[in-house]
């Protein structure tokens, strides 16, 4: 009886030190149906695992400009990474987290403009997600996914769910920083540095500012249409109280801020457009803390406390 007792203590040890060591991967696992970047013509990158699935899958989406993990041409980015691996340390199995990375391995950017155009747009990148979903689905069995999604990755969550009416294939949606009603970075104000192409050229007429230049662009007032969060799915925002050069007109680690304006030189206040109605939401403060250039819009990301908000909500009852 001692020995069966001990025996039993040994195996339980290697098992939960097993289960710390696991970390998130940087591939797909065999027999997945990798789907193809539909404006790359590449085979998307991202992470996920074989083995049984007990909790609805988790997918992971990076923002605009980013991956899903640190690439070559991304060294010290693709945060979301880190903050799947908090998931998996928590008690999720590597079979149940899963990462799209949409915008390829990012050795495109060599060409500053693509930053802010075409092929970075919510529009140009929903395919990308519906396939991946559907995947995902195929390959674990699951009826539902949840969402954990940093900027340009919530847009395109909440539009893929818009056009396919796919709300009851969304059990939960953690959306950090994401730019529902507009950004700041794309006025015609020459203060706006975020115009030059060095730096992205976010011009007024660039597709991304199209898109998201203004609370009424076409497309955001078709996303933003009656509800802005819809059941089935549960909703949280989380974004910055005080400091996002994305949304919010002031300093933001290394970056000056700019004006306080939109796509069409209106005077416009963007540092509530991550929140939606119907939602819980919540802000934070102190981000850039957790951001090697101190801002906090990358820094949301990459925080403990982002974390543990998205961890509690996706497996709360």
């Amino acid at each position: 009886m001692h020995k069966a007792l001990l025996a039993a203590v040994a195996a339980a040890l290697v098992f939960a030190g097993s289960a710390q060591a696991a970390t998130v991967g940087t591939s797909f696992p065999a027999g997945f149906a990798t789907p193809t970047d539909a404006s790359l013509g590449t085979p998307v990158l991202g992470f996920g695992a074989a083995g049984e699935v007990t909790r609805t899958p988790v997918i992971f989406l990076h923002g605009n400009n980013d991956t899903p993990f640190p690439t070559a041409c991304n060294p010290f980015y693709g945060d979301v990474h880190d903050a799947a691996q908090f998931f998996l340390d928590q008690g999720y199995s590597p079979s149940e987290i899963w990462g799209l990375g949409y915008q390829g391995d990012q050795c495109d950017l060599v060409d500053p403009l693509v930053r802010s155009g075409p092929t970075h747009t919510t529009a140009a990148n929903v395919p990308d997600l519906r396939a991946f979903v559907r995947a995902v689905l195929a390959y674990t069995g699951a009826k539902q996914v949840d969402f954990v999604a940093h900027s340009l990755g919530g847009t395109i969550v909440r539009e893929w769910m818009r056009q396919d009416r796919a709300y009851h294939l969304v059990r939960r949606f953690v959306a950090i920083a994401s730019p529902f009603h507009g950004i700041v970075n794309c006025s015609p104000n020459p203060a706006n540095y975020w115009q030059a192409p060095v730096n992205g050229g976010f011009t007024p007429d660039s597709a991304i500012c199209r898109e998201l230049g203004a609370a009424d662009t076409p497309f955001l007032l078709a996303l933003n249409k009656g509800r802005e969060a819809h059941g089935p799915t549960r909703t949280l925002t989380i974004r910055n109280a005080d400091s996002d050069f994305v949304y919010i007109s002031g300093q933001d680690g290394i970056f000056p801020g700019v004006p306080a304006e939109d796509r069409n030189g209106r005077a416009w206040d963007f540092s509530l457009s991550p929140i939606l109605e119907g939602a819980q939401n919540v802000a934070l403060t102190g981000q850039g803390a957790h951001d090697i250039i101190g801002t906090g819009h990358l820094g949301i990301l990459n925080s403990p406390e982002t974390w543990r908000l998205a961890y509690d909500f996706v497996i709360a009852k």
